[in-house]
């Protein structure tokens, strides 16, 4: 129960190169999926931890082997997070960079496109917001985490 049955080592690497594995991917699917879980995102976050199981412990059902592996993607984890606190280089490539999806009230409809936001979610963001015309939006930015941040004209008095 204790004694692993697979060495120390090769649990660590396994560990190591399957969150690597599913951070890239995260990555590739975009600040909007991360940020916004549909109920289908969390039918493949589970089904993507089950499939990746045993290539976490291979044929180890030891608790200490899990131990090791929970530790160690733990430890990648707080790894990951110092290395972009350190660099703000490896903080843009880790987590990415905001983008701007309307400039002074001007869609950037390939900031759009390439976070795969459609113009019908970037009106209920704003509405969430309170935000009823997108001229009256000075900007308005995805964030890392997936949320949208609004900033509204300033009302000089005058019309624009």
């Amino acid at each position: 129960m204790f004694t692993p049955s697979v060495a120390v080592a090769e649990l660590m690497v396994r560990a190591a190169l399957i969150y690597m594995f599913v951070f890239i991917l995260l990555r590739m699917l975009g600040k909007k999926h991360v940020g916004e879980m549909a109920p289908f995102d969390l039918v493949i976050l589970l089904i993507l931890s089950e499939s990746v199981q045993n290539a976490l412990v291979s044929d180890d059902k030891s608790v200490t082997g899990g131990m090791i592996v929970a530790a160690t993607l733990f430890g990648f984890s707080q790894l990951i997070g110092y290395i972009a606190w350190k660099s703000k280089k490896a903080e843009r490539f880790l987590d990415g960079a905001p983008r701007i999806l309307i400039r002074h009230g001007h869609v950037r409809t390939e900031a759009l496109a390439s976070e795969q936001i459609t113009h019908t979610e970037l009106l209920e963001a704003l509405r969430r917001e309170g935000c009823t015309s997108i001229t009256k939006i000075r900007y308005a930015i995805l964030e890392n985490d997936g949320a949208i941040t609004i900033g509204l004209r300033a009302d000089t008095g005058r019309s624009e």
